[in-house]
């Protein structure tokens, strides 16, 4: 193979192959791809873009898009089904799956419009299907057709990672992917993985009215959360009938009387959990296979393609951004990184990326939403650190709508700037987008207050928050008692 790419090489150096030339090729048409082809067709750059398999990539197809409709559907059955409790009678509901996912498919389709190859020809970008492969640091071959680049960016994403479990393969398994694509619910459903896409689809399987097992290694579900958020969201999930185990092993699977089996090592014993199904959700690997890639300089590690604070990779001319690098893997990142790549591929002044203010969320009722630093991350890194917290209890519109599990937590330094805030219940994802604005621009938590908020909304619990700070400002501690004083003089 490697003296065919040199022969080929020499072919093109001799002019005996036709080559298309552009400014700059973007492998993979996902969400930082498509923002990197479009922002640089924009700019007058001539670009190509190159996709194997479907515009969009995993998050359109197989990830955030149709998880979501399903997440709706799966509301909605649940909202039926505690009806009473706002004094409407409905009786007994049935799920009706294959309409469920005719829904998700026609959402999908839909948005995937945005994304159509037609639109990106129509900016002036050069959509190309197939599967490249390199053939010099300049120079890719995709099927029969031959392309020089002066700039490429690799933008390939990634795919569930499955772990080496005694009997998996044998047994078979889904992941999101297949789960996306099930014509008939399994009964039962053991899930491996207690992250975020683990638990989003246990409550949406559960809610449609599968038996689900979620099986988790360590003592914590959503290890990378504030611990009281993934306890609450654990309880609110167990209430809903899924079965947990923590701290648990998968140490093989195989093939039972009634359908397959899921062998679990927990507390020094070994326990069978069977199933119909199971899930694999155990993390996302980044897709970095490309022929070629290694033989012109490009250094990939099991995270990822390895790039510098700018997105390049130890190929200067060559960056990545997306899933494929590792690091955060969510596609607004992807996107913030397809913004920074066009900067830095077209124009000489270049831009670092900066990961200190990213909100993630996990689309589980209640959502947890989340950016910047959980509290025992604040406390390990800043010493001293201050906690204000407000329960939706405490949240009028919360009580009204009887969503007031949960909670806003912000904690902040001495000066009151924010090192990190999580929200806790119904659209917390909405709601954490004000601490991510107050946290990017440097705005400490009290000028939150300061800010008048509509009543009644759940938007005032972040204005609660902010409140408490101010009260512990002021009436505790040497402050409270230097405005008494002012206060009595004045009177």
């Amino acid at each position: 193979m490697q003296s065919y790419r040199v022969r080929v090489s020499s072919l093109i150096h001799e002019g005996e192959i036709h080559v298309d030339r552009y400014d700059l090729t973007v492998i993979g048409g996902g969400s930082a791809g498509l923002t990197i082809a479009s922002g640089a067709a924009s700019f007058g750059a001539r670009v190509a873009l190159i996709e194997k398999a479907e515009m969009g990539g995993d998050c359109l197809n197989y990830g955030c898009v149709p998880t979501k409709a399903l997440i709706r559907s799966a509301t909605v059955a649940a909202t039926v089904r505690q009806a009473e409790q706002y004094g409407v009678k409905t009786g007994r509901i049935e799920i009706d799956f294959p309409t469920v996912m005719r829904r998700m498919r026609h959402v999908v389709n839909t948005i995937a419009e945005h994304d159509s190859p037609d639109r990106f020809r129509s900016m002036g970008v050069d959509v190309l299907f197939g599967s490249a492969e390199f053939q010099n640091a300049n120079h890719m071959r995709i099927d029969d057709k031959m392309i020089s680049s002066k700039r490429i960016v690799i933008a390939t994403g990634s795919r569930a990672a499955v772990p080496p479990i005694p009997g998996l393969s044998e047994t078979g398994f889904i992941t999101n992917v297949e789960a996306l694509q099930l014509q008939v619910l399994p009964k039962s459903l053991a899930i491996l993985g207690g992250g975020p896409i683990g638990l989003e689809f246990a409550q949406v399987f559960a809610r449609l009215g599968v038996s689900v097992t979620v099986i988790e290694m360590f003592p914590q579900l959503l290890p990378r959360e504030d611990t009281e958020a993934a306890k609450i969201v654990q309880r609110a999930l167990f209430n809903e009938g899924i079965r947990f185990m923590l701290n648990s092993k998968v140490i093989q699977a195989k093939t039972g009387k009634d359908g397959k089996v899921v062998i679990v090592e927990r507390d020094g014993k070994q326990v069978e959990v069977p199933c119909e199904e199971i899930f694999v959700a155990t993390g996302r690997r980044p897709n970095v296979e490309i022929p070629g890639l290694h033989n012109i300089g490009i250094e990939a590690v099991k995270a990822g393609i390895v790039v510098d604070p700018k997105l390049r990779t130890t190929v200067p001319h060559i960056f990545a951004a997306g899933d494929v690098k590792g690091g955060l893997q969510f596609t607004h990142v992807a996107g913030y990184e397809g913004k920074v790549v066009v900067r830095n591929a077209l124009f000489p002044v270049k831009q670092r990326v900066d990961y200190r203010v990213v909100p993630w969320t996990i689309y589980t009722d209640p959502e947890i939403a989340h950016v910047g630093l959980t509290e025992k991350e604040a406390k390990d890194r800043h010493g001293q650190v201050h906690v204000y917290t407000v329960p939706f209890e405490e949240v009028d519109r919360a009580v009204i709508d009887s969503q007031d599990k949960g909670f806003v937590k912000v904690i902040a330094d001495s000066k009151g700037q924010i090192l990190g805030a999580h929200v806790v219940g119904e659209h917390a994802g909405e709601l954490i987008q004000e601490l991510v604005f107050a946290m990017h621009h440097g705005l400490p938590i009290g000028k939150i207050s300061e800010v008048i908020h509509a009543y009644p909304t759940k938007v005032e619990g972040l204005r609660r928050t902010a409140d408490v700070y101010w009260k512990e400002r002021l009436f505790e501690g040497g402050m409270a008692s230097v405005l008494k004083t002012v206060s009595r003089l004045t009177r």
